[in-house]
């Protein structure tokens, strides 16, 4: 597959995820299932919504594949998929690198403008 289609879909993915977690509700229920599986009923519980609403906010989990929803019985059952995470955690860490590099490129330059700031106060003191 090319490179750059490869880069698009995964960019195309990571948005459709960015989406997902934006929300606070769908980021409560992402850390309820870390634990595991819960039923949807289990997902309802802790929070002062409607069933219409906690469906319409695991339903975008699903569309976004952060979640798994399955039929046990009369009862749907929802499981995380760690690896739509992993995908922003990889995602996150590259620009982590960038970032870490731009700290270490800074320390140098304040590094080198204390060295000259001390030489240049012995010069006048």
């Amino acid at each position: 597959m090319d490179q750059t289609i490869h880069n698009h879909r995964v960019v195309d993915n990571l948005g459709t995820t960015f989406a997902a977690l934006s929300d606070p509700t769908r980021r409560a229920m992402i850390e309820r299932l870390s634990h595991g599986p819960a039923s949807v009923h289990g997902l309802t519980e802790p929070f002062a919504l409607s069933q219409q609403m906690i469906s319409k906010h695991i339903a975008y989990l699903v569309r976004a594949r952060i979640v798994i929803k399955t039929k046990r019985g009369r009862e749907s059952v929802c499981t995380l998929r760690p690896e739509a995470i992993k995908t922003v955690s990889d995602w996150a860490i590259s620009y982590r690198r960038f970032w870490e590099e731009s700290f270490d490129k800074l320390e140098v330059v304040v590094n080198q403008m204390k060295k000259e700031e001390a030489r240049d106060g012995r010069k006048h003191g």
